[in-house]
């Protein structure tokens, strides 16, 4: 097949699945067991962590209600067993999940999935921590209510999402992070012989343990149940408008004081931004919108797997092919716009801007996890049985006073060759941009900052490079070392974790409440030891490490030196250590 039939293969797959609107097959869950509910694996929604390593564990339980979870804290607890939580769909890529070891315990949070209580005259909201954000948004907005943030994505359960610190866009009010609105939590811990071995700690809005707790990364025990402020039902108007990103590094200190839940999509090949310009409007506005992802829907597996096919021979064919994937890339991008990014006026059509719509409907989307099972005629594109989307997903945020300067350099590196951002960055999704205003919690966002997240390409083949993987390398260290970057918690490969908590102020008190909390350590693991600064370190060098993320390359042996693939210095920032090829641009 030639380089042009396989240019256009591929767009015309990929359109064809932006296109295609059915449902059906849930993504599975992420622990399976040989033997009943022993001798398991557990793995994340895309089926595997940075390290391609298997995680293995002795045992899963699934309590339905909170006595049954004390029940399996105290049972692993009283036999010294390490312990981990398994989330519905297990939506975070580090290895936050694994116990360790074939002895580890754990403990799926997919049973305790109810609301508690409601108050709606108070605002409060009461949910057990396994509950999906999707239903949660929904049984707050039937009660009157309105969760004012949260991530995009609607399959992560209250539990994973606070534990991990996830957010949606915001510097108004509490800001953009879903845990701001926490005001209560039950937690069950291990505790001594004496106490039964598991003991459930209740923390109110002004216990000094909350600011721990509510972003933890699972390290203190289980959460239970949390309890949120709500405000009062509102709506949301979105606009989007594309532009030229002359000035970009301008606009990125500005929009987020511009609109109140506003965000940008940088197309760096294309030299634009989508700006949304998204803010809230009062209840009795006209208008009954939706989200509706484009790319959180079901799609037929077939389309799936051939997309995915050709797009495999053109990121790891030996001739370039930059020409082909932007060309693919401009076309999904057009047709995402066209598509108003599956918002609708109406639940049903796109009449045009503004899509003024209830925040339960608008804040959120994720459809391909809400039809039931179809023999996996369709999917999740990520579904992890099929041979679909395989991504890296790169995630950090950077002071918003160092924001504009950052945009500068990332610009400068574009301008190098543009081509080359088209294989090195998801040209569907560009960078997206948003906001998160400072927090109390010990392990959350210690000034207001600008997110960036990063989907490329990731091969299925151990140690195999990809097309101008250096781009996103480089443009991550530089975020990470040179202005100072955090790496969001559940996303991101192992070198961004290098260093990262002694760039949390409070990162000591959260540690003295850890040690409170779990003095074995039993809902720690080496992951977590490493990622927490306690013992090791996340980085893994071996032949190859820097292709896959696992460290920084320091050698050539590090990279693919007989596939041409050389740890040079990067483009602009010269103090990166990046794989790349011997041809600069």
């Amino acid at each position: 097949m030639s380089r042009g039939q396989r240019r256009a293969m591929l767009t015309s797959l990929l359109v064809a699945i932006l296109l295609h609107l059915a449902g059906g097959s849930p993504p599975p869950e992420p622990v399976a067991c040989t033997h009943g509910a022993s001798n398991c694996t557990v793995t994340n929604s895309v089926g595997s962590f940075p390290d391609r390593i298997v995680c293995r564990a002795g045992s899963v339980t699934y309590p339905r209600n909170e006595q049954e979870l004390v029940g399996a804290v105290a049972a692993a607890a009283s036999a010294k067993r390490k312990m981990k939580v398994a989330t519905r769909y297990s939506h975070s890529i580090p290895k936050l999940a694994c116990p360790g070891g074939h002895d580890g315990a754990i403990i799926s949070t997919v049973r305790l999935n109810r609301t508690v209580r409601i108050d709606a005259e108070k605002g409060l909201m009461t949910v057990e921590s396994g509950m999906v954000l999707r239903d949660l948004v929904e049984a707050a907005g039937a009660a009157g209510l309105s969760l004012p943030n949260s991530p995009y994505w609607y399959g992560l359960t209250i539990g994973g999402l606070l534990s991990t610190g996830a957010h949606g866009s915001s510097l108004w009010g509490k800001g953009g992070a879903a845990h701001e609105y926490v005001v209560g939590m039950r937690i069950v811990t291990p505790a001594p012989a004496s106490q039964g071995y598991a003991v459930v700690r209740e923390l109110g809005a002004d216990h000094p343990d909350l600011d721990a707790a509510k972003v933890s990364l699972g390290v203190l025990g289980v959460v239970s149940q949390v309890t949120l402020a709500l405000q009062p039902l509102f709506k949301r108007s979105v606009t989007f408008v594309t532009r030229d990103d002359s000035d970009f590094a301008e606009q990125v200190a500005a929009w987020g004081g511009l609109h109140e839940f506003g965000d940008m999509a940088w197309l760096p090949q294309q030299r634009k931004v989508v700006y949304r310009e998204d803010n809230r409007v009062d209840a009795s506005s006209p208008g009954d919108g939706l989200w509706d992802s484009l790319l959180g829907r079901s799609i037929p597996t077939r389309l799936l797997i051939n997309g995915r096919a050709a797009e495999e021979r053109l990121q790891e064919s030996s001739s370039s092919n930059d020409t082909a994937l932007c060309a693919a890339g401009r076309l999904q991008a057009d047709s995402l716009a066209r598509q108003a990014y599956g918002y609708t006026n109406d639940g049903a059509n796109f009449t045009g801007y503004p899509v003024v719509g209830y925040q339960h409907r608008i804040q959120a989307s994720g459809t391909c996890i809400n039809s039931p099972e179809d023999g996996l005629n369709t999917s999740c594109p990520w579904d992890l049985r099929i041979r679909g989307s395989f991504s890296h997903n790169t995630d950090f945020s950077v002071a918003l006073s160092k924001a504009p300067a950052f945009v500068a350099e990332m610009q400068r590196l574009r301008d190098l060759n543009p081509d080359m951002f088209c294989a090195g960055i998801d040209t569907r999704f560009g960078v997206l941009i948003r906001y998160v205003k400072a927090s109390s919690a010990y392990l959350g966002k210690p000034e207001d900052s600008v997110d960036f997240d990063i989907v490329s390409y990731r091969s299925r083949t151990d140690g195999m490079p990809r097309a101008h993987g250096d781009v996103v390398d480089e443009i991550e260290q530089m975020a990470l070392r040179k202005y100072g970057g955090l790496p969001h918690w559940g996303k991101n490969r192992n070198f961004a974790f290098d260093g990262a908590i002694a760039k949390y102020p409070k990162a000591g008190e959260f540690l003295r409440v850890k040690d409170r909390y779990d003095p074995d350590g039993l809902f720690s693991s080496e992951w977590s030891d490493q990622v927490l600064g306690i013992d090791g370190s996340p980085n893994i060098v071996k032949d190859r490490c820097g292709v896959e993320g696992l460290c920084v390359c320091s050698d050539d042996s590090h990279c693919a030196p007989e596939q041409g693939y050389l740890c040079r210095p990067g483009k602009v920032h010269d103090q990166a250590r990046v794989c790349s090829t011997s041809v600069n641009p």
